[in-house]
């Protein structure tokens, strides 16, 4: 005759043992605060920006986005950037010249 006193124990004792880890896996995942929002945007210096290159400084950010969908109607990509000076217009370095046209001409 078998011994099975304590075998139907086992399963539930696996399977309680399998979301005890998975919660505590769970738990840690989603601890630290991080999000997959985004953060709000901090102002940096004009020269942080990289590859990008300010080519314009409007008063306020209103005027700052009629300009930025300006340059983009005249097919320059453009990027209103919040940084420390205020508002600026940056865009990639081989586009400056005619972004300063289009601003100019504006």
């Amino acid at each position: 005759m078998l011994n099975t006193g304590g075998s139907f124990l086992v399963g539930p004792l696996i399977a309680f043992g399998v979301v005890g880890i998975l919660v505590l896996l769970l738990r840690w995942t989603f601890s630290h605060g991080s999000s997959v929002v985004a953060r709000k945007p901090t102002p940096g210096r004009i020269d942080e920006y990289g590859l990008l290159v300010s080519v314009a400084a409007p008063p306020n950010y209103v005027e700052a986005e009629i300009v930025r969908r300006t340059l983009e109607d005249a097919g320059i990509r453009a990027t209103l950037a919040q940084t420390l000076a205020g508002p600026r217009l940056m865009v990639f370095a081989e586009d400056v010249e005619r972004a300063r046209a289009v601003v100019d001409a504006r």
